[in-house]
């Protein structure tokens, strides 16, 4: 970017203003930039996460809402129908001995926001922590804040593509090495399927699947159905959590077909729908 700056002298003795003017190319790179913001508003994305995410997310907060109102109410009339009831006490549970009696937690997504969030917390709980993301980069740096909370953490990372199959399968030939390597268990106990994009533009990956479609749900389920023997391998209950999104509500008459879940009839679509697929991903991905 060129900026041509003037100097000019103040009224004032001693002081300096440099007025800064813009360049021609930068007037229309600006000019450009507005025009794009104009004509994404005038959109149907646009309008459809305005107003239908919008509506879906304050549907989510009273349906909650709702539910624990309705839970405390029924509590509280069972306290008083039992008066003889005493709720359990609770149970603490000893710390592991050593890392290779720690539970093992598999969080996809872990580079930033959610994952990262609960891979710390999580981390602060006991759990040996495996961080999978695409970028080394972030990888690094949540591995680096879980560490620098607890520096006897054990946490490994994976740079993993969810929405690639071969890297999946590479990928849990990793954690097995690895597990074998840190003289651990052969299995883990929680899967945390977080992984997600909003993709603007059509994105295929390799096998000719819509990109956002096989990050957000093939990908998930991919992981999961790879790592179900390391789940059914536990000495103790093992537990899989899907991340999905309050968007999902607002998908009617989805169609379950091929051509739906792997994304293919909305890349054929003059106008790429983002914003109905990202909802597609997170419907089919709420059903699993």
């Amino acid at each position: 970017m060129i900026v041509k700056v003037y100097q000019s002298v103040s009224r004032h003795p001693g002081e300096i203003i440099f007025v800064l003017c813009l360049t021609t190319d930068e007037r229309k790179m600006e000019a450009k930039e507005w025009r794009e913001v104009c004509r994404f508003v005038c959109t149907w994305n646009f309008w459809r996460m305005s107003i239908f995410w919008t509506f879906s997310l304050i549907s989510s907060y009273l349906q909650l809402f709702l539910q624990r109102f309705l839970s405390e109410k029924n509590s509280t009339s069972f306290r008083r129908s039992s008066p003889s009831f005493h709720p359990p006490e609770s149970v603490s549970i000893p710390p592991a001995v050593n890392d290779s009696r720690r539970p093992v937690c598999v969080i996809t997504g872990a580079t930033s926001g959610l994952g990262a969030a609960a891979a710390k917390a999580l981390s602060m709980q006991g759990f040996s922590m495996v961080l999978v993301g695409r970028s080394s980069e972030s990888l690094a740096k949540t591995l680096a804040d879980i560490k620098k909370q607890n520096v006897t953490a054990p946490v490994k990372a994976f740079v993993v593509d969810v929405s690639s199959f071969e890297s999946i399968l590479k990928f849990k030939a990793s954690l097995q090495s690895w597990l074998l390597e840190a003289n651990m268990h052969p299995s883990i106990q929680l899967l945390i399927n977080n992984a997600g994009i909003l993709a603007a533009s059509s994105r295929i990956n390799p096998r000719n699947y819509d990109q956002m479609m096989a990050t957000n749900y093939i990908g998930a389920f991919c992981l999961t159905k790879v790592l179900l023997p390391l789940l059914e391998n536990s000495p103790v209950p093992s537990r899989v959590i899907n991340i999905t999104s309050f968007t999902h509500r607002t998908v009617s008459g989805a169609k379950v077909d091929k051509e739906t879940v792997t994304g293919k009839c909305f890349s054929r679509l003059k106008s790429y729908p983002f914003a109905h697929v990202y909802e597609y991903s997170k419907c089919f991905c709420n059903c699993c």
